[in-house]
């Protein structure tokens, strides 16, 4: 493979990495290998009582995470055969990374093929008398031009009971799950089917 064709290659492969990830999750079951990460999953923890989770990426908001936690609550709670569901416990995990990298402007536009070749020059730095910029060992110009990034991730669990026949009116946990559906349901995204 010639090197132009290794580099369009690893071109086209970046470019749907990336826009695999330029999309919040879906509700979706979250089975390793989607094109979008994350999405709901249940465990069965008696015949009416489940854990429910939805774990979003880091285009996911948080309400976005809880509604679908929700959403997939009341639709399990349908299939299962039952009318309201009441919610025990419920939690949410926020992941919080911070990353720091140097503007990408001004790093360097040299590669591999160059060897020990870079850019290199003196200047006066007034009372500091002369001085050298160099790549390598930093860039009195431009050291302070970082990129700060802070990626959040969420993701929600409850753990849920499922019940028959009308919702009692006195408990704010619980849920009519119809009703839920009909609801939350038109803000639901799906994943976008294969072509």
């Amino acid at each position: 493979m010639t090197r132009r064709a290794a580099a369009i290659a690893a071109s086209l492969a970046l470019a749907g990495l990336v826009s695999a990830c330029a999309t919040a999750t879906p509700y979706q079951p979250n089975i390793p290998g989607q094109a979008v990460s994350g999405g709901f999953s249940e465990q069965r923890l008696e015949s009416d009582r489940f854990k429910v989770t939805f774990a979003g990426n880091s285009l996911t908001s948080r309400d976005t995470v809880e509604a679908y936690l929700l959403y997939r609550a009341a639709e399990l709670t349908v299939q299962q055969g039952y009318d309201w569901f009441t919610i025990v416990e419920r939690d949410v995990e926020r992941d919080r990374r911070t990353y720091v990298e140097r503007d990408p402007f001004y790093r360097p536009w040299y590669g591999p093929s160059y060897g020990y070749w870079r850019p290199y020059w003196r200047y006066y730095g007034g009372g500091f008398g002369w001085r050298t910029w160099d790549p390598y060992w930093g860039d009195p110009f431009w050291a302070d031009r970082m990129d700060v990034r802070t990626v959040e991730k969420f993701e929600a669990t409850a753990e849920i009971v499922m019940r028959k026949g009308p919702k009692p009116a006195d408990d704010a946990r619980a849920f009519d799950a119809r009703g839920v559906m009909e609801n939350i349901g038109p803000r639901v995204m799906r994943p976008v089917p294969k072509p």
